[in-house]
């Protein structure tokens, strides 16, 4: 639905409260008992311990339950997830620490990433008169969460979706860097701030400073693009830490979805880095610790030196989906007047060492038997069974699918226009190592599984000399490999850590990509229709939302001419399409654009 301005606005000056120097605070909690706190061995000096718990990359993880599979979630290192089971771990925390004594964060993409989230933005929304709470919101609101950052994907389903989310939260969403584009201040809370009481000494102020990825910009531009920006986390950090520090801050921790690496995966399409917590961590001086997330990897504890001060800086990133909770905990002095953190250490528990929350379960019973009915709805049926256990090396049907019905809808939305006769073709990546498509009765779970996320699709106007370096780009993911070298296909792919859903097939296209060449020089044989490719020939290329406004930082796509767009998610047009088929058989979409060689010689 479209965004109302003036509600945005106005709702923006309320939750951007504490934004300019002029604005009113931004949300204070205060601990509701007096916290104990010991003497230490120094006359008239007082100790304090803090522990500050994280998660992150929750994406709609509630229950250690696997939608697609329709079973518990099981994985290769006994992992398991869930809200529920942090909820247990933070429980035990609290008892054991005093629930007085603690808080609870989170770095971000909460309400996107199952079927579960999918179910209430998209098929019992929301944001619908009377609609339902959001099961997160509720999880999140019964564990206890005291702030929450904003992450990327909390904007995939569009900033009504979103503030409805932030609007059932009993805790606010940070976000120092989503700034209103007009006015150029903070559209939701910079940060948080709670006091924590001491017997005999005064309260301790911890703040906790919200950063969000500047990705969103490129990501989720259909729905932020003149509305919201998001600038860089180290310039926003260096402007809102000693505003906090001013404030009485005497702890700083900052919740960033951003990941540690210093990387960026969309080039030089914004002058901000996607995964700089480090780099915050750095620059800005003062910061205590810092939650890192997006990533979607575990770093127990990373210390990180502050150029300016020398002062180490912990950082902390518990593993993604609730299998990790991080740990925080911060040792605290009180002398002449001022409370001094003394010392930082971080950990993660993990979450396969307890049950689930009883509580938790019991409040979201309904919800999830709603999903688990919805998902296994039957749509069609298979002729035989399609896996992408060897898609990412082998021209698999099961992509083939994919992309068939993204050129079957880009086709009938271009029809009577004056691009109708263009030739269109696809891309699609393969997502899953795991998803199958059974032999027999097809249903929504299948292929929800086999497109895990909610992109969207677009037509772009390509040419076929931007087509070929778009394919040289994507043949980057691949290991060179020489002619007289055994190939191991867990060493081949994956080049420079490219993960998998950057790397694209394209059908409609005939090509082979020789892996004994040098990366820029890997695309043989290209050809359309029989003949070789014509360079200045025009296509019409059905790409997802994620790779069309610049995702993975593919050549020219981004910039193309955008012929068309729709916002129901591919996952659905591909359940319409094999509904309206009723079979699935690969006759009707399978076919063999590639091959890898070794020159000229096929690998498989």
């Amino acid at each position: 639905m479209p965004l109302n301005r003036r509600k945005f606005l106005k709702k923006s000056a309320v939750t951007g409260a504490g934004v300019a120097l002029a604005g009113a605070a931004a949300p204070v909690a205060e601990a509701a008992e007096p916290a104990a706190a010991t003497t230490a061995t120094k006359k008239c000096e007082k100790r304090y311990s803090l522990t500050v718990m994280g998660t992150t990359d929750l994406h709609g993880h509630v229950f250690n339950w696997d939608y697609f599979k329709n079973a518990e979630y099981t994985d290769a290192k006994g992992n398991a997830q869930g809200l529920a089971r942090v909820s247990t771990l933070v429980n035990e925390i609290r008892a054991e620490r005093g629930r007085r004594n603690t808080l609870l964060i989170d770095a971000g993409d909460t309400i996107q990433g199952t079927p579960l989230t999918y179910y209430y933005a998209k098929v019992d929304p929301i944001t619908a008169k009377g609609g339902p709470v959001h099961p997160m919101a509720q999880a999140m609101n019964a564990i206890g969460f005291d702030a929450v950052a904003l992450g990327n994907h909390e904007f995939n389903y569009g900033i009504e979706t979103l503030r409805k989310f932030e609007e059932q939260c009993r805790f606010p969403l940070l976000g120092a860097n989503a700034l209103d584009a007009k006015t150029l201040k903070p559209a939701f809370p910079p940060y948080f701030i709670k006091k924590f009481r001491v017997q005999g000494a005064p309260p301790v102020k911890v703040a906790v400073l919200g950063l969000t990825n500047p990705g969103i910009a490129i990501w989720d531009k259909a729905y932020v693009q003149g509305k919201l920006t998001f600038p860089g986390l180290e310039e926003q950090a260096a402007k809102w830490v000693p505003k906090l520090k001013a404030m009485g801050a005497d702890v700083v921790i900052v919740s960033a979805h951003s990941g540690s690496s210093g990387t960026s995966s969309y080039g030089d399409q914004l002058p901000y880095i996607e995964n700089s917590a480090a780099l915050v961590a750095q620059q800005v001086p003062d910061i205590d610790a810092i939650l890192v997330g997006h990533a979607h990897v575990e770093i127990p504890e990373l210390k990180v030196t502050n150029a300016k001060t020398g002062k180490t800086v912990i950082l902390s990133e518990p593993l993604c989906f609730a299998e990790r909770l991080s740990l925080f905990d911060i040792e605290l002095t009180f002398a002449k007047g001022r409370w001094t953190v003394e010392k930082v250490a971080a950990s993660v528990l993990n979450s396969n060492t307890v049950a689930d929350d009883p509580k938790i379960t019991k409040l979201l019973k309904d919800e999830h038997d709603k999903v688990v009915t919805y998902v296994n709805q039957v749509v069609g049926t298979a002729t035989e069974a399609l896996t992408t256990v060897e898609a990412r090396y082998k021209d698999a049907p099961i992509i083939d699918l994919i992309t068939k019905v993204q050129e079957d809808v880009a086709k009938a939305a271009l029809a009577g226009t004056e691009y109708a006769a263009l030739p269109v073709i696809a891309q699609a990546s393969p997502f899953s190592r795991t998803s199958e498509i059974p032999a027999g009765e097809v249903t929504i779970r299948d292929l929800s599984s086999l497109y895990v996320y909610d992109n969207t699709l677009v037509a772009k106007l390509m040419t076929g000399a931007q087509l070929k370096a778009y394919l040289e780009y994507s043949a980057e993911y691949f290991v060179q490999t020489a002619a007289d070298v055994t190939v191991d296909v867990d060493k081949l792919t994956n080049a420079n850590n490219r993960p998998d859903y950057n790397y694209d097939y394209v059908s409609g296209l005939s090509y082979e990509i020789d892996v004994a060449q040098a990366a820029g020089s890997r695309i043989k044989k290209l050809s359309y229709n029989g003949a070789a490719l014509d360079d200045a020939q025009k296509f019409v290329f059905a790409v997802n939302n994620y790779r069309a406004n610049g995702g993975g930082a593919f050549p020219h796509v981004a910039a193309a001419q955008e012929l068309w767009s729709e916002s129901t998610e591919i996952r659905t047009r591909i359940a319409e399409w094999a509904t309206a088929k009723g079979v699935l058989d690969p006759k009707d979409f399978a076919s063999v654009d590639w091959k890898l060689t070794r020159d000229g010689t096929p690998v498989f």
